[in-house]
């Protein structure tokens, strides 16, 4: 009877519901964004399939497509419900809306304003709105590729050889990787530095390809794998040769940037750009998986080189001089070694004077690349004092990094505020050699030791407050360009060494380089980084600097008219 009476309750529980049932499934179908199942499969089932089809590849809506307005650079949230599932962009003013059911705001929006092409930016999927049918066009494939570029490994191979201009949907000009970063309100500073490693080559194809780390293992809950992301996303936009515009946003990127640092870096507020370079460097290679001594990562194959650091520990100045040399015999005040890494060298500057010179005019020091270099020899020492404690130390270079990065030590902080140091640097754009600066047993094994000017960061104004711009050279032309926010312009490579250079990065010349490369000034096949950041605040120098280059061009005109006269 038990049995029974189970059996019978089950039976009536289903009766009474039955009217109940589809009501609720309809209202459940109504709100899905329906993206789980394949609409096909579906349409077959019901038998649709030919109907829909036609439909899907004759839609009548597509010339309502504005790509005018189309931006991609943006975080992928629908604008009213601020949700990142389900985000479909409107193909026609550019907004983003959730979900695509009957009460979705995609849906809602394709019904009042009829605008009823949509683009699912996730599954790269297009749909009409309210019909509700998938669109499927080749002539779509533009926008698709604008969302998320990709590049082929020959794509890759030939991008430091090709010289072609592309041209955006809006008519402009540009080249691929010389593409202005839309300045939000002072991010400029990273703008700089992430424009700078762009036009790494081993660094950048790295990135352009997702399969190198999609699948790295990261623990649950890292965020900092989102840096990874972010980064591969704005490399691969910046190199796009089919951008409907000619500049990007690094909108999502600096987003990661202000999550991952914990707000140390923002959008809203002026940084320092060594510092963020320093952090972001670090930070992309503990995300891609790297530790400091075992595991290496893209970012140590070509940023990372190594030092001896030497130090000797001083007695307090105050103590008595035979105090202080029982002192010296002790082992705590003998002389250290060990064995360091870096990712950049630290230069440091001739205390700037503080008097103006005979004119009345304030003097401008200028200093030799190399003088400031002698810091690695493994002779020159430098006090460095704390709190309790002084001591000497020496440094020697013992690896040189296929990229080489200086920075130059230009702002020096008291208990009141921020000095700048004006002294110039007189830095080569070519064939820096640092073979004297390793130790003899290394110098034997190290072929490649000279480096080129690749990249150039300037900081103009104040410390703690100005601007930043990045000289470039792009590798397919052999020409230097000027990159300020959304502006690029090129520039004469006379103009960049007379400045006040902040970091300098520079790459490694390799024997196998051939004529027609070092006569367009490309960089070599192991290419080597060398950035600078420096400030143009003396009008004589700049003018000093506009003359000689403007002889120079004169006479390079001149010669080249003579040659082709002569033949």
């Amino acid at each position: 009877p038990v049995r029974v009476k189970r059996e019978i309750e089950p039976a009536s529980a289903r009766e009474a519901l039955a009217p109940v049932v589809p009501v609720v499934r309809v209202k459940r179908e109504r709100e899905a964004d329906e993206d789980s199942e394949p609409e096909r499969e579906v349409r077959a089932k019901n038998g649709r399939m030919d109907s829909e089809d036609r439909r899907s590849r004759h839609c009548p809506y597509l010339d309502t497509i504005n790509r005018s307005v189309l931006d991609f650079d943006f975080e992928k949230l629908c604008s009213i419900s601020l949700s990142h599932i389900n985000a479909y962009a409107c193909l026609v003013c550019g907004k983003y809306f959730q979900g695509r059911g009957l009460k979705s705001h995609a849906y809602i929006h394709s019904v009042q304003f009829s605008h009823h092409v949509f683009l699912n930016l996730h599954t790269l999927k297009f749909y009409c709105l309210p019909d509700n049918y998938e669109i499927i066009d080749s002539s779509l494939e533009d926008i698709t590729y604008v969302l998320k570029p990709t590049f082929t490994k020959q794509q890759i191979a030939n991008l430091d050889k090709q010289a072609k201009l592309s041209r955006a949907y809006d008519g402009t000009t540009y080249l691929p990787g010389i593409v202005g970063l839309n300045n939000i309100k002072a991010n400029d500073y990273a703008n700089a530095v992430l424009q700078a490693l762009s036009n790494v080559p081993p660094l950048r194809n790295y990135f352009l390809e997702e399969d190198n780390y999609k699948n790295i293992k990261r623990p649950p809950g890292d965020i900092m794998f989102l840096l990874v992301q972010r980064f591969g996303e704005l490399m691969r936009k910046l190199w796009n040769p089919r951008n409907f515009k000619a500049h990007v946003s690094p909108h999502e990127m600096l987003q990661a940037v202000v999550l991952c640092s914990k707000k140390t870096f923002q959008i809203t507020k002026q940084g320092d750009g060594v510092d963020f370079l320093s952090w972001f460097l670090n930070a992309l290679h503990s995300a891609l998986g790297g530790t400091k001594k075992r595991k290496k990562t893209i970012v140590t194959d070509v940023f990372q080189g190594s030092m001896r650091i030497f130090t000797k520990k001083l007695p307090h100045p105050d103590l008595p001089a035979e105090e202080k040399e029982q002192l010296l015999h002790n082992d705590e005040y003998q002389e250290t070694m060990v064995e360091s890494t870096f990712m950049y060298l630290t230069l440091d500057l001739p205390t700037a004077p503080l008097y103006k010179d005979e004119k009345e005019q304030l003097i401008i020091p200028q200093v030799p690349l190399f003088n400031i270099l002698a810091k690695f020899n493994g002779i020159t020492e430098k006090e460095y004092k704390t709190y309790k404690e002084n001591f000497l130390k020496r440094f020697q270079l013992t690896k040189l990094p296929p990229y080489l990065i200086f920075c130059i030590k230009r702002f020096t902080k008291n208990n009141f505020f921020v000095e700048k140091n004006p002294t110039i640097v007189n830095f080569p754009i070519t064939n820096v050699d640092l073979r004297e600066y390793l130790s003899e047993e290394v110098q034997a094994v190290h072929k490649n030791t000279t480096y080129d000017l690749i990249a150039n960061i300037v900081h103009d104004g104040k410390p703690s407050e100005g601007s930043y711009r990045i000289h470039v050279l792009h590798h397919g032309t052999g020409k230097w360009y000027e990159l300020q926010d959304l502006q690029v312009t090129d520039i004469l490579p006379q103009m960049i060494t007379l400045s006040e250079a902040y970091i300098q990065g520079a790459l490694a010349e390799d024997g196998n380089t051939n004529t027609e490369h070092r006569l367009m000034a490309q960089p070599l096949s192991q290419p080597r980084f060398y950035v600078s950041w420096f400030t143009p605040e003396h009008p004589r120098s700049f003018c000093l600097g506009w003359l000689c280059a403007v002889t120079q061009l004169v006479f390079d005109q001149f010669i080249q008219a003579r040659t082709l006269f002569q033949m």
